[in-house]
């Protein structure tokens, strides 16, 4: 159990700066319980805290675990070049909050994605020494065949890379389609692996990190949501 006072709640919670966030309580556009606040000075329970802020609720949360489904034709920065950001399609206290992708999906990848901004949690992620897998759904440009797949368990060079590079399960799912699970993570590692192979990626799909899957959380192209401790425990290396 934490106190702090409204206006470091509201700071900690993304709505701006302590002076814009005491001039909206001064406003009276803050309410806990429905009660109007009228100070920002009074230490308050943070422990189930619930806030309206411009008639809209929001639950305090001391950290952000984030997942969206990424559309195609975004990119996983906080300074897009070519194409919108991800973080555009969030709401704007989390750009205040320092929200972050964890990894990287290509502009034209589709699929999972997850953001936070707690640093430790990014770098636990990101970090290959953990080997949690990412399950992909690739299209191919020419159709699969045995032999694909067998090239991609059993490792391809790639450039740049000391040693070949192999597939954790790789499974033919249609003419054109591929269930490929990686822990690596490398740059484009999927489209260059496939390519390496002597195919082409035309579309490609993160369905699953760890145990949780996209399917699992029901979210449409562009949706995202909180995730819960349960789901969180989830993103661990497949049993």
């Amino acid at each position: 159990m934490s106190k702090l006072s409204l206006d470091r709640i509201l700071q900690s919670q993304g709505f701006g700066t302590r002076k814009y966030c005491r001039a909206l309580i001064d406003d009276g556009e803050v309410a806990i319980a429905g009660q109007v606040q009228t100070s920002y000075k009074n230490a308050i329970d943070t422990d189930g805290l619930v806030l309206t802020v411009f008639d809209e609720e929001w639950v305090y949360r001391e950290q952000l675990y984030i997942a969206l489904h990424k559309p195609a034709n975004f990119e996983c920065s906080r300074k897009p070049s070519h194409h919108p950001g991800v973080l555009t399609l969030l709401p704007e206290q989390f750009t205040w909050r320092d929200v972050q992708p964890v990894g990287r999906l290509d502009h034209d990848t589709t699929g999972m994605l997850l953001m936070s901004d707690d640093g430790p949690f990014i770098h636990a992620q990101s970090s290959p020494k953990r080997h949690i897998p990412k399950i992909y759904q690739a299209t191919t440009q020419d159709p699969v065949t045995p032999e694909l797949v067998a090239q991609l368990l059993g490792g391809v060079k790639l450039h740049d890379e000391p040693a070949p590079l192999a597939a954790v399960s790789c499974v033919q799912r249609g003419v054109h389609l591929l269930e490929i699970v990686l822990e690596q993570g490398k740059y484009h590692q999927v489209k260059r692996m496939l390519a390496a192979a002597g195919n082409h990626c035309s579309a490609l799909h993160r369905a699953a990190i760890g145990q949780l899957t996209l399917a699992s959380l029901g979210l449409a192209e562009g949706e995202w949501c909180f995730l819960e401790p349960a789901q969180l425990d989830l993103l661990v290396p497949l049993a």
